[in-house]
Order: C-alpha cells, then sequence, then structure tokens
C-alpha cells in the first residue's frame, strides 16, 4: 500500500499532474482574451518544479511504491533540464503560436504530461514504469505534432510518428516479456530492474533472454533516434510545427538517454559484454548516416534533423564504455545537445512570421546584413553543434570520445573524429549562408519584436560559450551521480 512517504518522494511529478489538470480547467473556462496567462502561468508551473526538484532531492538514493519509481542524482539532473528546456520552448513558442493562432491551453498541457512522463521514464526501477513513462511522453508528443490541424504536413508527419512509434513500443514491450520469462526460468519471475540486473546469473534460457534485450534496444533506438530506427525523425521535425520540433529534439532526448541508463545498465548490466558491441554498431551507423545525408540537405529542419542521428551517434559512444565514465560523458552530451538543439531552433521562431516559416537554408541568406545578432546566436548554436572549440559541443564530444577510449574502442573514436570531420562542412555551409550570401529581394529577416524570446534566445545561445569556457562544474554534478 502506497503511504505518505511515497508521495513525497514523487511530489515533483504529483505536482505537475495537478498544475496540468488545473490548467486544462483554466482552459476551459477563460475567455479568450485571457488565454494568453496559459503561457506565463505553465512557464511559473515548470520553474515551481525545477525548485521542488531541487529543494527536495534527497542525500541518499531512495525509492516509492515498492521500488517502481527511483529518484536518485541520476534522475534529479536529467529532470531539471527536461523542464528547463521545455521552459525555454515555451519562451521561443509564444510568438510562433500567436501568430498561427494556435494560443490553445492543449500545447500547454499536452507539453507538461510529456515532461511528465519524462520524469517517470529517467526514475523508473521497474519495467512497468519505463513503459507507463515511454507512453505517456510519447502519446502527447503524437498530439502535439498534429497540434495545426489545418495544415497537410503536421497531419502527415504525427500519422507517421504514431504508426512508427506503435511498432517500436510493441517491441519494447516484447522484449521486456521475454526478459521478464527468462527471469522466471531458474528463478521467480520479476519486473524489478534491480532484481534483473542479476538474471543472466541464474536463467536456464539464456537465449531468450538475449532475443529479450534485443528487442528492448531496438525500442530504446527508435527513441534515441539512432540509425537504422531513425525513419520518423526527418519527417516529423519537418511536418511538426517548430516548437514542438524544438520540444523532441531536446527535452525527449535527455528521457532516450535515462532509458537506456536505466535498461541497460540498472536492469541489463550483468549482460554488458553482450550489449557493448550493439551499441557501438548502432553509434556507427548513426555516425555514418546522419552526417553524409545531412550534407545534401536543403531544408534547415531536415538538416537538424541529421543532426541529430549524428549526435545520437556521440551519445552511444558514451554509452557503449559501459562504465561510470561513459555514462555521466553520455550524460553530459544529453544535456549539451538539448541545449544546443533548443537554441538553433529558438534562432528559427525568432525569424519565423505568419506565412514565412524560415525552414530552408536559403531562408537565412543575408541574415547577419538584416540581423547581425541574431547572425551570431546562430553561429555560436551551429559551431557548438558542430564541436569547434571552446564552445560546449567541443568538450561533450571529448569526453565520449575519452570514455571509449577507456573502454578499449580506439576504432569507435576514430571513426567519431572523422565523422565530426565530416559534419562541419554542412553547419559552416549555414554559416556561410548567414555570413557570406546575399539577402534575397523582400526577405524580411528581423527578429521578433518579443523581448521575453529574445532575452532567453540571448542567453541560451551565451550560455553555449559561457559553459564551453567553464564547463568543469557541470561535469563534476554528472559525475557525481554516477558515484565518480
Amino acid at each position: 500500500m502506497p503511504n505518505l512517504n511515497d508521495i513525497l518522494i514523487m511530489l515533483p511529478e504529483f505536482y505537475l499532474v495537478v498544475a496540468a489538470c488545473l490548467l486544462l480547467l483554466l482552459d476551459a473556462f477563460m475567455k479568450s482574451t485571457e488565454r494568453p496567462m496559459l503561457h506565463w502561468i505553465s512557464i511559473a508551473v515548470l520553474l515551481v518544479g525545477i525548485y521542488l526538484l531541487i529543494a527536495g532531492q534527497p542525500a541518499q538514493t531512495v525509492t516509492a511504491f515498492g521500488g517502481m519509481f527511483v529518484r536518485d542524482r541520476v534522475a534529479e539532473i536529467l529532470k531539471v533540464f527536461a523542464l528547463l528546456t521545455t521552459a525555454i520552448v515555451f519562451v521561443y513558442a509564444r510568438p510562433y503560436l500567436i501568430d498561427r493562432k494556435l494560443v490553445t491551453g492543449e500545447f500547454y498541457t499536452l507539453m507538461i504530461f510529456a515532461v511528465i512522463g519524462i520524469m517517470l521514464l529517467v526514475s523508473a526501477g521497474n519495467l512497468v514504469t519505463v513503459y507507463l513513462g515511454l507512453e505517456l511522453l510519447s502519446l502527447s508528443s503524437y498530439a502535439l505534432v498534429a497540434l495545426n490541424r489545418d495544415a497537410k504536413l503536421p497531419s502527415e508527419a504525427a500519422i507517421k510518428y504514431f504508426v512508427l512509434g506503435a511498432l517500436a513500443s510493441g517491441m519494447l514491450l516484447y522484449g521486456m516479456s521475454m526478459v521478464y520469462g527468462a527471469s522466471g526460468m531458474g528463478g521467480t519471475p520479476t519486473l524489478d530492474l534491480a532484481q534483473l540486473h542479476h538474471v543472466s546469473s541464474y536463467t536456464t534460457s539464456p537465449k531468450l533472454l538475449l532475443f529479450g534485450l534485443i528487442f528492448m534496444i531496438i525500442g530504446i533506438g527508435f527513441k534515441l533516434g539512432a540509425a537504422p530506427f531513425h525513419m520518423w525523425i526527418p519527417d516529423v521535425y519537418q511536418g511538426a510545427p517548430t516548437p514542438v520540433t524544438a520540444f523532441v529534439a531536446s527535452a525527449s532526448k535527455l528521457a532516450a538517454f535515462g532509458m537506456a541508463y536505466r535498461l541497460l545498465d540498472s536492469g541489463m548490466g550483468d549482460l554488458a559484454h553482450q550489449w557493448q558491441l550493439i551499441l557501438a554498431v548502432l553509434a556507427v551507423l548513426s555516425l555514418a548516416i546522419g552526417n553524409l545525408v545531412a550534407i545534401v540537405q536543403t531544408n534547415l529542419k531536415r538538416l537538424l534533423a541529421y543532426s541529430t542521428i549524428s549526435h545520437m551517434g556521440y551519445l552511444l559512444l558514451g554509452l557503449s564504455a559501459a562504465s561510470p565514465e561513459g555514462y555521466a560523458a553520455a550524460m553530459f552530451y544529453a544535456i549539451s545537445y538539448a541545449l544546443m538543439s533548443v537554441a538553433a531552433f529558438g534562432v528559427i521562431l525568432a525569424l519565423a512570421r505568419s506565412g514565412f516559416e524560415c525552414e530552408e537554408i536559403s531562408d537565412l541568406k543575408g541574415l547577419n546584413q538584416k540581423s547581425p545578432w541574431m547572425a551570431f546566436l546562430m553561429l555560436l548554436a551551429m559551431f557548438s553543434l558542430a564541436g569547434v572549440p571552446p564552445l560546449f559541443g567541443f568538450w561533450a564530444k571529448v569526453l565520449v570520445l575519452e570514455a571509449a577510449i577507456h573502454a578499449n574502442m580506439l576504432w569507435l573514436s576514430i571513426v567519431g573524429v572523422v565523422f565530426a570531420i565530416i559534419g562541419l562542412y554542412y553547419y559552416l555551409h549555414v554559416i556561410k549562408v548567414v555570413y557570406f550570401d546575399k539577402p534575397a529581394e523582400g526577405s524580411v529577416l528581423a527578429a521578433k519584436p518579443d523581448i521575453s524570446l529574445r532575452v532567453v534566445l540571448s542567453l541560451n545561445a551565451l550560455t553555449l560559450l559561457a559553459l564551453g569556457l567553464y564547463w568543469g562544474p557541470l561535469l563534476g554534478w554528472c559525475r557525481s551521480a554516477f558515484g565518480l
């Protein structure tokens, strides 16, 4: 039976559920002229959630509901940055939603429910909790992608996302059922990740366990957007409303890392020698497909989609090390990628207008002449994504490459360096268009007058430079989560 202690451990999650339900009620009873207030209330809800996480974080790892929910330092860090990136997306989304008459309570409540899914996923101590968190995040994301019902492309993207997401969820569930079955052959069947950690030592059906592991990795690969499970990413990134794309590209990748860590280390840690090589192969495929296909893209959102695939390859480098150092590097990479990608999409949102989405690379021609500050912010985002020193993205790449070397996978680090150099091309191409191409006639490349967007976007992009120069404390926080 649940007790008061269980509820206190899950207080941030319960708080967000209540807040999301109240926002739905507010939206139902508000007048249309009052509806913009939902924006500021939603941001306040997320900031209070961050406070509850940090202020109430216990010194030691604690569990609730019989070990189904784990509250530890890993979960705390991922939740804080998931809430923070979602709040940033809310700020960036406001002018976009107003221009397109999409300011509805559904956007904010679905976003908050998606964040609750992320929080459950990264705190999962049981296979049931993993699946519950994943589905809450996924179902909210499908609806968000189809938010603009009057446009054809978002509906098409949502259907593709739903079909492929359902397929991946089915494979993950099938894998979980096989792992559960293998745990009952030679012992008591269990869904608890801590107990599954040692299942390989007593199960009488190691092949069934291995098959289950492979199907679970397919589910993880889909959620990360790693090749060859990346088919949904370009279409969803291009078709979804840009604020939703920014969310899927940033906060949901933190969830994917949390899911991978819980399933692979907490649950299948004894089989690390089996899944290490599988993750290394997925990393190489993601680096190759992501970087090579990005070179030929003309649509900026599709370019960033293939960029995401390549970045997930680097994140898998850290995970494939299967060591506390590798996990800390991968978490650091996930955080850096979330902040970099949300900054890049923030510039797109700042330049978009009703009737002008600013989605083609050619739309950025002459941005430096029209809006030098926006051009500089885009330069910081692109160079950080490319891993140019001394920006944040450079240190993130260095750490995962170092972790792979320490795990005796020098070949994998060499592959990572080669594709980092190849990836420079398409990021530099965007900068070249911004700074050296002449603006098209009649183009309106000026930042929106929305003060909150300009201030937060400037802080977001400058943070990439600040963390590039002073990244030690954040890395220390990530390393402490894994006992380093």
